[in-house]
This record gives C-alpha cells, sequence and structure tokens, in this order.
C-alpha cells in the first residue's frame, strides 16, 4: 500500500476526533466514542501509524475496528478522508468551531448559529459583548458570561499545547539530530525542558562541525510544514500540527551558557544576571564573563556556571524565580523525587468501566515498566458515563483480583480499589462496609463543578473525613487549556489533608497534571502526603506518570512527600494511617 509517511498519529486522530464531534453534533450515538477510541488508540501508538498499515496491523490498535481500518487507509492514501468532507457539508457553518467551547453543546451552537447568523467565535463574542444572547430561550445573562470566559479560555488554548502532547515530538527531533554524525551535543531547552504543563514552542541547542549540514537535516524533517527563518545558527519551522521549533547551533565552548539561557525561566534568569552584575560580570547566552579582565569565567557547562555564582545545581525545573537561587546558596534546595523512584500506579482503569484493557494487560503493562505494584481504581456505579460499577459487579471485580493474585509469583501485586464519585453533599456513591474491603480507595468530584467555594470546600472536606478514603482524586478538577478549577479554599482541604492522613493525588494524565506544581508546593507545605498516578485508561497511559512526576519536582517534592515511592508494605502502612 502507498500511504504517505508524512502524516502523522497526530493528523490522523485529529481527523478521527473530528469526525466523533461531527456525528455528536447530528445526535449520533454510540459512533462517536467509537472514533474517539480508535483515535486514542492512534495517539498512544509507539510508532507511526503509516509503518502499522504498511504491514496490515491496523486491527491490532485498540479501538480500531474493520470499518474505521479503512478509513485510516485512505487518510494514510490521500491525506484526506471524504467521509469527514461529506460530515462537513451536513452541519452548518461555524458550528463545528463554537462546540468546542466549554459550555456549548451541540444544541446551543445549532441554536446560535441559526437565530444569530453565528459562524466563527469571533462573531460569539461579538454577540455576547452585545448582549444579543441572553434573549435567547435556554440562554440568558450568566450563559452569556460563561461564553465569553470560555472564549478566553480558548484563545489561551491556541496559542499553547499540552506537556505530554509536545514532549514526544521534541524527543524525536532531538533523538534524529543527535543521530547525525557532526551533531556533539544535542538538548531541549526552554519551557519543555523545565517541564511546564503547557507549551509555547519548543527550543533545541546543538553543536556542531557541520552546522549547515544540521540545518538542512532539520529543515527537511518529517512533518515540516514551513520554514519561517534559515540561517548558519538558527533555523526556525513549523510542524504539519502546527508546532514552532527552533534549532540554534552554537559553539561548544558556549553550549552550557547557551543552555541555561535558552532554558529560562526569564525571571529566573534575571535574578541570576543580577549576581553576575554584583561581582562586575556579565552572564548572557555566551558565557560568564570578568568585565574586569575580559576573562571567561565558565560557560561551556551549566553546572560550571551556577558554580562559578556560588549556587548548588538547580534542576531545570525548579528554575522559575520561587526561592531556588537563595536555596541553592543556602545548601537547602530538595532532593527532587527521580522519574524513576515510582514504585507502582494507584489509579488506573480498565475495560470494566471505562478502560480499554483488562486487569490482567494493565498488570502486565506495569510490571514491564518495573513496577511492584498497581491498583486497579474503576468508576463506581453513579459514573453512568464511564460505566460505573455497581457495588455487585465491584465485589465480582475483587474476587477477580484475588484470583489473578493467586496465579502469579507473589513478585507484583494487584490492589484493589475504586474512583468513586462524591456526591454534592459529600457523600460517597459504594457503601462503607464495601470500602472497608478495598486496598485503595480515591475519592473525586466528576459534576457539579458550579458550586459555590463554600459547598465545594465543605463537599471535599466531608468525603476526607470518611475513614475509607486514601486519596483526593484530581484535586481542582481542571481540564489544561479546557476547564478552570473548580473554586474550592485548598488551604483548608490541605490542613484536614495533612489531619487525616489523606493524600492528594497529583494526577498525570496529560490534560490534568492536577495538582499543580503551585498547588502541590502548598500542600507539601502544610505537611501533605501524596500520590502521583497516571490515571492510565489504556496501557499505554501508564507512561504518563512522568509528567505527574515532573509535576511533583516543579512542585519540589522529594521521593519521601511521595507514597508511591514506597516498597508495598511501607504503602500499606502508609494507606492503613
Amino acid at each position: 500500500m502507498e500511504n504517505h509517511s508524512w502524516v502523522t498519529n497526530i493528523e490522523v486522530a485529529a481527523i478521527l476526533h473530528e469526525v466523533a464531534d461531527l456525528l455528536e453534533i447530528k445526535g449520533v450515538r454510540f459512533k462517536p466514542q467509537a472514533y474517539r477510541r480508535a483515535a486514542l488508540g492512534i495517539e498512544t501508538l509507539p510508532e507511526n501509524v503509516a509503518d502499522v498499515a504498511q504491514r496490515g496491523g491496523l486491527d491490532e490498535i485498540p479501538g480500531v475496528g474493520k470499518a474505521i481500518a479503512e478509513k485510516i487507509r485512505e487518510i494514510l492514501e490521500t491525506g484526506s478522508l471524504e467521509y469527514l468532507s461529506a460530515l462537513r457539508k451536513e452541519v452548518p457553518e461555524g458550528v463545528q468551531h463554537l462546540v468546542r467551547l466549554e459550555g456549548i453543546g451541540p444544541k446551543k451552537a445549532i441554536a446560535l448559529s441559526r437565530e444569530l447568523g453565528i459562524k466563527t467565535v469571533d462573531d460569539l463574542e461579538a454577540a455576547a459583548k452585545a448582549g444579543r444572547i441572553r434573549d435567547l430561550p435556554g440562554f440568558g445573562e450568566k450563559t452569556e458570561a460563561n461564553i465569553l470566559a470560555s472564549i478566553r479560555l480558548s484563545r489561551a488554548a491556541q496559542e499553547r499545547r499540552l506537556l505530554g502532547e509536545i514532549l514526544p515530538v521534541a524527543r524525536d527531533i532531538e533523538r534524529r539530530l543527535a543521530a547525525l554524525p557532526s551533531v556533539r551535543k544535542v538538548s531541549l531547552a526552554g519551557s519543555i525542558r523545565r517541564r511546564k504543563e503547557t507549551i509555547g514552542d519548543v527550543d533545541i541547542l546543538a553543536t556542531s562541525t557541520r552546522p549547515a549540514e544540521v540545518m538542512e537535516v532539520f529543515a527537511t524533517l518529517p512533518g515540516v510544514e514551513r520554514v519561517l527563518v534559515r540561517g548558519p545558527t538558527k533555523t526556525s519551522v513549523v510542524l504539519s500540527t502546527g508546532i514552532q521549533v527552533d534549532l540554534r547551533v552554537v559553539e561548544d565552548g558556549h553550549f552550557g551558557a547557551a543552555l541555561q539561557y535558552f532554558t529560562g525561566s526569564k525571571e529566573h534568569n534575571i535574578a541570576m544576571r543580577r549576581l553576575a552584575i554584583a561581582r562586575n560580570w556579565r552572564l548572557n547566552e555566551y558565557g560568564l564573563v570578568d568585565l574586569a579582565t575580559g576573562r571567561a569565567v565558565a560557560g561551556e557547562d551549566e553546572a560550571g556556571i551556577y558554580r562559578a555564582l556560588g549556587l548548588a545545581w538547580i534542576e531545570p525545573e525548579l528554575r522559575e524565580d520561587r526561592g531556588e537561587l537563595e536555596a541553592a546558596r543556602a545548601g537547602t534546595l530538595p532532593d527532587l523525587v527521580g522519574y524513576d523512584a515510582i514504585r507502582g500506579d494507584l489509579h488506573v482503569h480498565t475495560r470494566w468501566s471505562e478502560g480499554a484493557h483488562s486487569i490482567e494487560e494493565m498488570a502486565e503493562a506495569a510490571r514491564a515498566l518495573g513496577y511492584a505494584y498497581i491498583a486497579i481504581c474503576d468508576h463506581a456505579q453513579t459514573l453512568h458515563v464511564a460505566r460505573g460499577l455497581s457495588p455487585e459487579r465491584l465485589a465480582d471485580q475483587m474476587r477477580e483480583i484475588e484470583r489473578i493474585n493467586r496465579e502469579t509469583d507473589g513478585e507484583f501485586t494487584i490492589l484493589s480499589g475504586t474512583e468513586c464519585n462524591i456526591g454534592s453533599d459529600g457523600r460517597l456513591d459504594l457503601p462503607d462496609s464495601l470500602l472497608a474491603d478495598l486496598d485503595v480507595v480515591v475519592a473525586s468530584v466528576h459534576s457539579g463543578f458550579k458550586q459555590s467555594e463554600e459547598e465545594m470546600t465543605e463537599r471535599v472536606l466531608t468525603a476526607m473525613q470518611n475513614e475509607h478514603v486514601d486519596i483526593i482524586g484530581h484535586p481542582t478538577g481542571r481540564i489544561l487549556l479546557s476547564r478552570e478549577p473548580y473554586r474550592i479554599d485548598l488551604g483548608a482541604v490541605f490542613e484536614a489533608a495533612a489531619a487525616l492522613g489523606v493524600l492528594m493525588e497529583i494526577n498525570a494524565f496529560p490534560a490534568r497534571l492536577d495538582l499543580s506544581d503551585v498547588n502541590a508546593r502548598a500542600a507539601r507545605e502544610a505537611g501533605v502526603r501524596f500520590s502521583i498516578a497516571s490515571d492510565a485508561h489504556r496501557r499505554e497511559n501508564l507512561r504518563y506518570m512522568e509528567f505527574g512526576v515532573a509535576t511533583a519536582r516543579r512542585g519540589w517534592l522529594s521521593a519521601g512527600d511521595i507514597a508511591n515511592t514506597r516498597p508495598l508494605p511501607e504503602l500499606r502502612e502508609i494507606l492503613r494511617s
């Protein structure tokens, strides 16, 4: 089969997601979920979907059946999908853009299009500001205000991408450049090296004996749509996914200074330059120079720059001017949790609820990552959209987990658990008698996000009072670039968590990263302990743990702050306490 190798996994998945969006707008049932499952399967593929198609393996991708496989082949062969083109003609112009805004479903989008002729987000904003929306049936002033807030959030999202979406792409480019014989050093820089939760563009630094050759390879990499700037030391390209990537080739002797400078943050660099100025030195991307003598003090490696300024090495994740320079000078920087420190995952889903794989498959994948344990925490009964488990089905699952554990060698343990829902009054949707028999109880808010701060705070505090609750899942409910956190007094929640021994989750799913780095640090200072969990819905998602660890590192957390860095016997003691 001839295919377009330049069609990336992300692009194929985007087409399938758009098909799902349009089918939902049309009111079609079931099919949208099938397309989304297939899109997710392709997004998490460890190899290029074109290569999978070439060997006839599309039906091996989770969620991809015969009909969708045919459509994927069409996308790979032509770069487009006729079925999508037909769907676009059936939906009023602009509706597709409107439904992507938080709080606007298909019915409201169609009403806005038909009643007010709205075709773009700009049209919608103008109508909301003019007060033309509030009088439509089913809208009102509050809806109008919420629409404006959603537009502001959407515009911010267009300028940023999720770390979990961009990092694999950036690493692939880094690997390709590192493989060139003429490249001596190469490193990611900028916000992606600091592991910020969202990324604007990608910065890469390299040293080379033949810069022109490196720039030629970079400008012609698969997925490059256009070249913005091309020169002997800097080239900027835009990928077909819209991501801008900047490559700078610097001299070997300047690499450390350039890496420090282009890693940032801006605020961290300003503080570093102040330290240099106090010594009558100059610090920039070319090095650290003594202005009195013109002598280069440091520049070849980053550590030398920090050392010369009287500082301990500062990990990139901490470089936000949040007290890290003072701690580096005083020798009080935290021993950050390592990316390899996690012993197990305490929040994963299986096909018993909305996951894609069986308990055994999830356990096997976790064991392959070197974990010693995994907690199966499928949704409980009130979350119907996720096929939540009734008490009877959960009891069946517990027996299944017991059977699997009996049949293994004992070096890996599957923990029985649940992600139960915190109701509007703080009560959980499973009986205490069943919760008492589980190894891990994660309690999360999944609905009623518009409660007042007082109501939401009391709701979560009430749930935490339940003696069986071990972990509060994704504690602020945010979805990055899509949904703001719900209003809650985190100070009160952290105080109660520390007193009760309830763990706060850092949910590593790329669209959540909840708690945030700032909130995780505040929780740590309040004496809270944590769980980092992937919230995996399929095997491949287990690797999301890295992003949760990155958030923990940005929040100044050490391994001792995190329960699932401990061996299983210690973890059980923590959960019991």
